[in-house]
């Protein structure tokens, strides 16, 4: 699918990138998910998004904090307006994959460009040509999709040339130093989702949305396959 020319917020999401921490350590134990939790506190309707270098963290909790810092960035410029319920529906708690907002961008799979297909949040699309800097990207680094994948939640930087060798950059919390860029040969993904935020007032849809998405919620125990995932995605 080609990308469109529609508004995007792509500028906003680079900026918040500039204002995370760098380094720390990659982890997916319990207590990285706990500092997760803490590092984007909701209170009296905003969140406080301060996570920390020194605690560990992983990729799709590091892209998360960067798409909400974006969605409180837009409420804070007063371009965007959610209810107590939207709002509550952002919070990062031990929601299981599939479950709610951050169950559906933590789960295995197409996770965050199944939930912009869900909720019309904007593009998903497959081909590096017509990527932009501050697109959310799953890679994936093998063709297998759920229970065997071996996947990375990033948001692209970028397409560089080292020593001859066609790269791509993005930035993402990475094994072994945490957050921050890197750049890997493009021939080493084996494929890519692009997920570009356009329409960011219909995260109101998930009001209305089930629940648990039953696609991504199965992917911990079931495999899916590259076009099934494209097909789930709207490509």
């Amino acid at each position: 699918m080609r990308a469109s020319f529609a508004e995007d917020y792509n500028g906003l999401i680079l900026e918040q990138i500039k204002q995370m921490p760098q380094g720390g350590h990659y982890s997916v134990s319990r207590f990285a998910k706990i500092r997760l939790q803490s590092s984007a506190h909701f209170e009296s309707g905003k969140f406080f998004i301060l996570p920390s270098a020194a605690s560990p963290s992983f990729c799709s909790g590091a892209t998360y904090l960067v798409f909400i810092r974006a969605i409180e960035a837009l409420r804070a410029r007063g371009e965007l307006h959610f209810d107590y319920a939207t709002l509550e529906q952002l919070i990062i708690r031990d929601q299981r994959d599939g479950e709610g907002i951050w169950g559906r961008w933590n789960a295995n799979g197409p996770g965050t460009a199944r939930l912009f297909h869900e909720l019309g949040l904007g593009l998903n699309f497959d081909d590096f040509d017509q990527a932009k800097p501050g697109d959310f990207m799953k890679i994936f680094w093998s063709r297998q999709v759920g229970k065997s994948e071996h996947g990375h939640s990033t948001i692209f930087l970028g397409m560089e040339n080292r020593l001859g060798v066609q790269c791509v950059r993005y930035w993402s919390s990475n094994i072994p130093s945490g957050y921050g860029e890197k750049s890997v040969p493009r021939s080493k993904i084996a494929y890519a989702i692009f997920s570009r935020l356009q329409t960011p007032a219909n995260l109101v849809r998930i009001n209305s949305a089930p629940f648990t998405d039953t696609y991504l919620a199965s992917l911990l125990r079931a495999r899916s396959s590259i076009t099934e995932a494209g097909t789930k995605c709207g490509l």
